[in-house]
């Protein structure tokens, strides 16, 4: 086997995504995580295959990621689904996880980094999630910047995504992003979403609401061998958006909880989103589930326009 071929040894695709690579049909990625640790059984996977449906039903073919039985899997089969939303021993697999997960032949649910890595990996540009992570509040003291944030500087995957989830730092994490050369793009408005509300408040770098425009951006980006993501933020649906000052309001409660409990690291996003929904009385699963809906039309049809781009460069 080739050195060059040796990542790829790891990685199982299943059946319909194998189907959808002949036929030349592209591939959007989705994470586990939310599958895992960010809904309650059964609404994670209910939710897990309404968005499958979405991307398919756009002419692409979504991939969703885990780590199981020491493999990296490309796309689940609805057994392997269900296995993952039921089971309740997933790890979270960022980049420093991978090894010690494929390596125990433990169930892994693939965090935004890991799954960059992983569709990188499987040859797939595009990537679904809700929201990336970045730079937490009272990031100063206690130096948490998700490592979603390096990915994104490093691994060549465009992220489509609700922005940054609204309990971090955004404009620190915008700086960031500014600083590792990593373009922040916006479709629908001119200001970066945040989450569970459509308007962080901060502009992002350049507004493109055609997929082909936005295909044509990056493209040239990976084409001028500027390596790298390219985050496309895209706002939740008004029906579905909460305000920024309860959001605001919420969040601070969280985290002064969390401080009190001294959860730290990466318990404290799990810990912030389950008591954000426990203090909204069950109203943001709901905008959860409709912006990662909404990113999954957004994404699939960048997935097209990208696919096209390619060809049109082998014509």
């Amino acid at each position: 086997m080739a050195l060059a071929d040796l990542p790829r040894s790891w990685l199982t695709f299943s059946a319909p995504v194998m189907a959808a690579q002949a036929a030349g049909r592209p591939l959007v990625a989705l994470e586990s995580t939310i599958v895992a640790h960010g809904m309650p059984y059964p609404d994670n996977v209910r939710t897990a295959r309404e968005v499958e449906a979405v991307i398919r039903s756009l002419g692409a073919e979504p991939a969703t990621v885990a780590v199981m039985r020491g493999r990296i899997r490309i796309g689940l089969s609805d057994e392997e689904l269900e296995f993952l939303g039921r089971s309740g021993q997933a790890q979270k697999v960022s980049r420093r996880d991978l090894p010690a997960v494929l390596t125990n032949g433990g169930i892994g649910a693939t965090t935004v980094a890991g799954t960059m890595i992983c569709a990188a990996l499987a040859g797939i540009e595009v990537f679904v999630t809700g929201g990336i992570g970045g730079v937490h509040r009272g990031a100063q003291e206690s130096f948490d910047i998700s490592a979603d944030l390096q990915e994104l500087a490093r691994t060549s995957v465009a992220v489509v995504c609700a922005g940054a989830k609204s309990i971090l730092d955004i404009g620190l994490t915008l700086e960031y992003l500014e600083t590792h050369g990593v373009p922040v793009l916006s479709c629908e408005q001119d200001n970066f979403a945040a989450f569970y509300t459509r308007d962080s408040g901060f502009r992002a770098d350049y507004r493109l609401d055609d997929p082909t425009e936005q295909a044509r951006f990056i493209r040239t980006k990976w084409d001028l061998g500027l390596t790298g993501g390219v985050v496309l933020s895209t706002p939740v649906p008004e029906s579905a958006e909460m305000s920024l000052g309860e959001i605001d309001a919420l969040t601070r409660q969280a985290l002064a909880e969390a401080g009190t409990q001294g959860i730290t690291g990466k318990a404290v996003t799990p810990f912030l989103l389950a008591r954000i929904k426990a203090l909204s009385g069950d109203r943001s699963p709901a905008t959860n589930i409709a912006l990662v809906k909404h990113n999954a039309a957004v994404g699939a049809r960048l997935a097209l326009a990208l696919a096209h781009t390619r060809r049109g460069a082998r014509g």
